[in-house]
């Protein structure tokens, strides 16, 4: 007979609850998983190369067409946060994935009528001559109209997805310990990958070889598999309802600690009485952020306390979980630092292979490595989510010290070869030694990603869900930012030999090597930042709540 705390058991049982009658599961993940899988691949497929349906089609300048790319670029991913906003709080997963897939499947229609429609972009023309006729104010309201549309669409999916995907497996507690947020998150981040891979190589293909009505074409169908796959398994959905509490009850925390800020507390917390939900485990509230205990605390129970045990006046007293899940919060969002940059190395090809690298170390984690060091160890082993994130932030050190020994490589070979002057000529050196920078920085990203990913989603309130599913994404968002800015600052300060920026427009006078030995300083800064951030937090819930057995998760100290 099977023991029922056997970790295999608890490990495949919740996967594999597939009865007649049972919603979420196996059965919910799977179309989750392909909705995702699908709408990535049809929206990279189509933004990928649509630089060049609006310069060769619309006759826009590259500038301007960069510029309306990079604004619809920043709307798909803003939309994601505001969306999780509204999920969690007002309209609940479910509708807001359906939304969005509707929304972005318009939009996709709007952009495909465009390459059949002869009067819905400006007539054909030799690019740039004289004689274009530029588009009509009724043709880009069409454009921008179908990019907007795929923007809210994206947004609407990618804000709820992930979270969505985790409320099928049930309890997060007990998922947590199992192992199976970790694999779920991974293998969804692998699919996501291997779309977006397919869609950055197959689909740019067909794209550059049948045309711009075939190559808009397939991403339509594409999304309308998208659309159907999700909501034919609405019936087996697990459906949170959305919760509108979490915003406010943050805004109370800060509110009424602010009005108690004169009350004194003592140096242990138990001398206190605190006001805490019936049947909660936190009844007293933990010594990070004492300032904010102070809301919780019960200065007079015949007038704070209504007869049942609740607050009189919820502006006055906050319950202990309320200042709890507003630490975590902030305590969360001190964790996402993670500063790098990517630029653009000869073909865009190699990028397709930094996904395949993440897809490859993923799978090599969760079906080698794990199982193999559960072996030795006898008993189901991982690596804690902090160590993963740590690791993950030092290969990105390690991956940009491998580019910078590559560039200084490529720059002697570009001098002694004589083509100081031309940054376009074609050395003898072969470009496959920029795999090693790729494959170094999917190392980091299965690792950092996918653990950010699942600490934020497993540390945050479970109210705010789809918020945290898209906190790494805000993360890298802000990095952008300040990559640019030190980009900026690199090029007009810092120069080298003959007064040549280090990242001079060309790279054979200037000094790229140095410049990617600089990002490499900051992301060892960054790590050791984080070791600081890390030490701070302590530990995270899955870290105390393992026992014997259910398997062992190594600590930060093990």
């Amino acid at each position: 007979m099977e023991d029922p705390s056997d970790p295999k058991r608890m490990i495949e049982e919740p996967l594999l609850s597939d009865t007649s009658t049972a919603k979420g599961g196996a059965r919910a993940l799977i179309f989750i998983i392909v909705n995702e899988a699908f709408e990535r691949l049809a929206n990279y497929g189509l933004s990928t190369n649509l630089i060049l349906y609006l310069t060769r089609e619309y006759g826009i300048h590259g500038v301007k067409g960069a510029q309306i790319l990079y604004l619809h670029s920043a709307a798909a991913n803003f939309m994601p946060f505001l969306g999780a906003f509204l999920a969690d709080t007002y309209v609940g997963r479910y509708p807001m994935i359906g939304f969005g897939c509707i929304s972005c499947l318009l939009g996709m229609v709007l952009l495909w009528l465009t390459t059949i429609i002869p009067g819905a972009r400006p007539p054909s023309c030799v690019q740039f001559h004289e004689n274009c006729e530029s588009a009509s104010t009724s043709q880009l309201l069409l454009l921008y109209s179908a990019l907007g549309l795929m923007a809210i669409g994206a947004g609407g999916i990618r804000s709820s997805s992930l979270a969505f995907g985790a409320d099928q497996l049930g309890k997060r507690d007990k998922l947590r310990r199992a192992g199976i947020l970790e694999s779920f998150f991974s293998w969804y981040y692998a699919t996501v990958s291997v779309a977006i891979f397919l869609a950055m190589t197959c689909i740019l293909y067909i794209q550059d070889n049948m045309g711009w009505k075939v190559g808009f074409g397939i991403p339509v169908v594409l999304m309308s598999l998208s659309t159907l796959t999700f909501f034919l398994a609405s019936p087996i959905y697990i459906k949170s309802e959305a919760k509108a509490s979490w915003l406010a009850g943050f805004a109370r925390v800060l509110v009424v600690s602010f009005r108690n800020r004169s009350i004194k507390l003592s140096s242990k917390a138990t001398d206190e009485v605190y006001h805490h939900r019936k049947g909660s485990k936190l009844v007293v509230p933990t010594e990070k952020l004492r300032f904010l205990n102070k809301a919780c605390v019960i200065k007079n129970p015949e007038e704070d306390l209504t007869p049942d045990g609740r607050a009189s006046n919820p502006w006055s007293l906050c319950t202990v979980d309320e200042v709890e899940e507003l630490k975590a919060l902030i305590r969360a969002s001190t964790m996402d630092r993670h500063i790098t940059s990517k630029f653009q190395v000869p073909a865009a090809s190699f990028t397709a292979f930094q996904l395949f690298s993440s897809v490859v170390w993923i799978a090599l984690y969760d079906r080698v490595v794990v199982p193999l060091a559960s072996k030795i160890r006898g008993k189901p082993t991982r690596l804690s989510l902090k160590q993963r994130i740590g690791i993950g932030i030092l290969s990105s050190s390690a991956a940009m010290a491998a580019l910078a020994m590559i560039e200084s490589v490529r720059r002697k070979t570009a001098i002694a070869e004589g083509f100081s002057d031309d940054p376009n000529a074609v050395l003898h050196m072969s470009a496959m030694w920029l795999l090693l920078y790729f494959a170094i920085t999917g190392f980091a990203e299965s690792f950092c990603g996918i653990g950010q990913n699942e600490f934020f989603y497993t540390e945050l309130p479970k109210s705010m869900s789809s918020v945290a599913s898209n906190l790494f994404d805000m993360g890298l968002s802000a990095a952008n930012l300040v990559a640019s800015l030190i980009v900026t600052i690199v090029r007009n300060f810092i120069k080298g030999e003959d007064h040549e920026s280090w990242v001079s427009s060309n790279v054979n006078k200037g000094h790229y090597d140095y410049y990617y030995w600089l990002l490499a300083g900051f992301s060892l800064v960054n790590f050791i930042y984080y070791l600081a951030c890390s030490k701070a937090y302590g530990p995270c819930a899955v870290e105390g709540s393992n026992d014997a057995n259910e398997g062992e998760v190594l600590t930060d100290e093990g």
